[in-house]
């Protein structure tokens, strides 16, 4: 959705610190990104550092330690000291959860079954023209983002409500989820009517 000029100016994702947190803000293709902030420079100096002598401690590479749970328990870590500065944190962590990498997968294994809302969802309507997200579901594939869609052909279909369903409630944690309808000026782009989304809610309960 942005103009070729904008996209000049921009960089791929990919080419950011592949932190377990996002360094700085990435765009989803609908708005231009935000330059990343000082603080969002000091975080990225954080995890670097903190990141390269916990895997060096643990015997594996710092991509390989962000993987772990204690890898994004040492990125909470970081957030918390940039941000909170002695305050009260943002995100709650256990004593040495970043230091232990046992002790960081067992939390992480505690809260597999916590209430998950995903507040920002969206499905299509059959006949829609809207053909866009197609690309975008094979770009995250070719990138591995998602390794599910490596390799798989992505049609029209696979942005309709059984998908959703599945990939919504049946592949992903997620409770309870938000339909959002992004309405346009021009009604045939509309993702869903009212009446599409109170239905899509019957079926799903």
């Amino acid at each position: 959705m942005l103009t070729p000029e904008e996209l000049a100016q921009l960089e791929g994702a990919e080419t950011l610190f592949p932190s377990p947190i996002p360094v700085q803000c990435a765009s989803s293709d609908e708005y231009m990104p935000s330059p990343q902030s000082a603080r969002q420079k000091e975080f990225e100096a954080r995890v670097k550092r903190m990141g390269a002598e916990l895997a060096k401690k643990h015997g594996i590479t710092r991509r390989r330690f962000f993987k772990t749970a204690g890898g994004m328990a040492a990125a909470f870590v970081a957030m918390n000291e940039v941000y909170a500065k002695g305050a009260q944190p943002f995100f709650s962590v256990e004593k040495n959860e970043h230091l232990d990498l046992e002790l960081a997968q067992a939390r992480a294994d505690g809260l597999k079954g916590q209430f998950i809302m995903d507040m920002h969802t969206h499905f299509l309507r059959e006949g829609t023209p809207i053909k866009a997200f197609v690309a975008q579901r094979e770009a995250v594939g070719k990138a591995g983002w998602n390794p599910a869609l490596v390799g798989k052909p992505q049609t029209i279909q696979d942005l309709m409500f059984p998908n959703y369903v599945k990939e919504i409630f049946l592949d992903s944690d997620t409770k309870v989820s938000c339909i959002s309808g992004s309405y346009s000026e021009d009604e045939k782009f509309n993702f869903l009517t009212n009446d599409q989304k109170h239905d899509a809610r019957e079926k799903v309960n």
